[in-house]
């Protein structure tokens, strides 16, 4: 197998996400300085959310591993395909609040209760990407394994009409679950659907012949 270890900022992924340039800074508070120099603050009014896509995106997948009679642990590590960002990118009128669109776009998932008058790391801009995990994992039988990490992907545009009637419009982007797995390279994977974790993960690893990779998608 043959992985490619591609980093980008927060940054560089939304706007490639968004086709724009203009983002949130995850180290220097770059939306809020934004706010200010743009005049009063865009509050005090309501978010329309459109396009939304949520899928699940394959975050690390390790070599295969062949285990004789009886099984055994899974030692490979995990090499990191891509790092899920939490960012609001802008792109015309007045800069919002970038936690409190995100927090707008949880409630319009079922992410996060509006009810709940807390922060949820959903909102977070400055959230970290998930640690791929190290954890050993342990398998009954023989065969040729691999482990792979997956999140859910959420993508959305939105139109806010601020408190004053001006009109904001951008694009939100964040993650929620957080998943692992393993697969046996010379089992069909059961009712695999395209661009599910499992069978791209069985493509990188196993190879795009093989049983797994080859399992029919609906």
């Amino acid at each position: 197998m043959n992985i490619t270890k591609i980093g980008l900022s927060a940054c560089a992924v939304a706007a490639l996400l968004a086709g724009t340039t203009a983002c949130t800074d995850e180290g220097a508070g770059t939306a809020e300085r934004a706010a200010h120099q743009s005049g009063a603050a865009c509050t005090g009014g309501a978010y329309t959310w459109f396009d939304i896509d949520a899928r699940d995106v394959l975050t690390g997948v390790a070599e295969k591993q062949k285990l004789g009679k009886g099984g055994g642990a899974l030692t490979h590590e995990l090499s990191p395909l891509h790092a899920p960002v939490t960012a609001v990118i802008f792109e015309k009128g007045p800069r919002v609040d970038p936690g409190a669109a995100l927090g707008s776009l949880g409630t319009r998932i079922g992410e996060t209760d509006a009810a709940e008058g807390v922060v949820h790391e959903f909102t977070d801009v400055h959230r970290p990407a998930p640690k791929l995990d190290s954890a050993t994992t342990r398998v009954e039988g023989a065969g040729t394994f691999v482990e792979y990490a997956w999140v859910r992907e959420v993508t959305a545009d939105f139109r806010y009409i601020c408190g004053d009637g001006k009109r904001a419009t951008g694009r939100a982007v964040g993650w929620t679950v957080d998943g692992s797995g393993t697969l046996e390279c010379s089992t069909p994977i059961p009712d695999a659907k395209t661009g599910e974790p499992a069978p791209e993960a069985a493509r990188l690893s196993c190879g795009p012949n093989s049983p797994a990779a080859r399992a029919k998608r609906a």
